[in-house]
């Protein structure tokens, strides 16, 4: 099971892949349209469910994401030494279901994600806020905390249409 971070990545990089015609990048270029169609109707931010998020814990990541073919926006959070995946409609920013994170590798992205965010002095709604400003057109679409060089960053996958790409904004 892919982690959803390299999920995220595979779906950026197979954009490429694909407008440079690889045939392999199909099925992942094929979600990136549903992704993208999907977000035509759907006005609710990454921003604003990071927000939402906050009802259950310290969010550490967030991604709008395809699931079972409808369009979704999962957030982890940790709260004490415990993490959870918070579900948001969309639409309407409603929780839908929060679960316990158990599977090991999600835990250890969990882990990777709440170190970095132990050494930020900026939220992940301000860089995700940052990164839009810089790139007019685009929405967030995800957004990652990590440790580049002892220095917490935040990777923000952006999305204009079909089009992806994915930038790095300073969190400490």
């Amino acid at each position: 099971m892919l982690s959803r971070q390299l999920r995220l990545l595979v779906l950026v990089v197979a954009t490429g892949l694909a407008s440079a015609g690889a045939g392999t990048a199909r099925a992942q270029d094929d979600e990136l349209e549903a992704m993208a169609a999907a977000l035509k109707d759907t006005t609710y931010t990454l921003q604003e469910a990071l927000k939402a998020g906050e009802r259950e814990g310290q969010p550490i990541s967030a991604q709008f994401e395809m699931d079972d073919g409808k369009l979704q926006i999962s957030i982890y959070t940790t709260k004490g030494d415990d993490f959870s995946e918070v579900v948001a409609d969309p639409k309407t920013g409603a929780i839908v279901k929060t679960e316990k994170i158990t599977d090991t590798d999600e835990l250890n992205d969990a882990a990777d994600q709440k170190a970095a965010m132990l050494k930020a002095k900026t939220s992940l709604v301000t860089a995700a806020d940052a990164a839009v400003k810089e790139n007019a057109g685009f929405r967030a679409v995800s957004v990652f905390p990590d440790l580049r060089d002892g220095h917490a960053i935040a990777e923000v996958t952006l999305l204009q249409g079909t089009t992806a790409k994915k930038v790095t904004e300073k969190l400490d």
